[in-house]
């Protein structure tokens, strides 16, 4: 048994020290298994399960949530203690180290008339500070880990920074449908599909960002809508005394089309 007095209430520096104990040596053997690799997905679930309590409006599952990703930071910082690179404390140095030089409007004394200022601002200090000398090197700097969906945005964000970009929304959509007409083009002659489909959500998130609109989030209503509808579909095809599997296409086009009058009938 290790070392440890229990309290009524703990901090940050009590996490570490817990941490540290479940690593070392008595302590848990799954933890000290643990490498940046294998925690890798854990802090994506993580991270998500944030936004989860955020879209709730709980305070209570955000408060479980942050400390399930502040134990994924402290976590990995522990692993990187232990090779002797760095620990939590060099992690908030930089993070407030980078505040600071990015905020010179509140620690320095430069003038800013309001947000736009302040992140364009921010923009420009980012990419000194990471060295990106050219345009390319900010859509290179945009991370590959990110949702595709997100990382087509951010390019598309950096690149319009640097004049690359419709005047409005037409040419977006215009580009659209000429990259659906090569997908279907590639779908007919069997090559390139891929590619071409990649070029089609590329530029469909172009359009989104023109309409001001987060192409996840975007997305991830059509799924719940394609879900809401599925659950009408298959309730109606059970009331009639069939399977979905038992019925063809055309009936089930049919309970479709139903379901997308009742939703819409049920919307205020």
């Amino acid at each position: 048994m290790v070392d440890f007095m229990g309290k009524d209430a703990y901090g940050v520096k009590d996490l570490e020290e817990i941490v540290r104990l479940l690593r070392a040596p008595g302590g848990c053997p799954w933890d000290r298994e643990q490498t940046h690799q294998s925690l890798r997905r854990g802090m994506l679930e993580e991270a998500y399960e944030v936004v989860e309590a955020i879209d709730q409006g709980s305070p209570e599952h955000l408060k479980e949530e942050l400390g399930d990703v502040l134990l994924q930071v402290v976590f990995h910082a522990d692993i990187e203690r232990d090779a002797g690179r760095f620990d939590l404390d060099d992690v908030a140095d930089g993070i407030c180290k980078k505040l600071i030089y990015r905020h010179p409007h509140v620690f320095g004394d430069v003038q800013v008339s309001g947000t736009g200022e302040v992140l364009s601002n921010w923009e420009e200090l980012k990419r000194r500070e990471k060295g990106q000398a050219t345009n390319t090197d900010a859509l290179e700097a945009v991370a590959r880990s990110l949702p595709a969906l997100w990382r087509a945005e951010k390019v598309q964000k950096k690149a319009a920074k640097a004049g690359f970009d419709w005047p409005e929304v037409s040419g977006a959509l215009d580009k659209l449908s000429e990259e659906l007409a090569e997908l279907r083009a590639a779908v007919a002659a069997g090559t390139n599909v891929e590619e071409e489909l990649g070029d089609l959500l590329f530029s469909a998130v172009n359009v989104a960002r023109f309409v001001k609109t987060d192409p996840e989030e975007a997305l991830s209503s059509a799924c719940d809508k394609f879900i809401r509808r599925f659950r009408l579909v298959e309730q109606a095809a059970a009331q009639s005394g069939q399977a979905m599997e038992d019925m063809d296409l055309k009936k089930l086009d049919k309970l479709w089309e139903q379901a997308k009058q009742d939703l819409k009938a049920d919307t205020p």
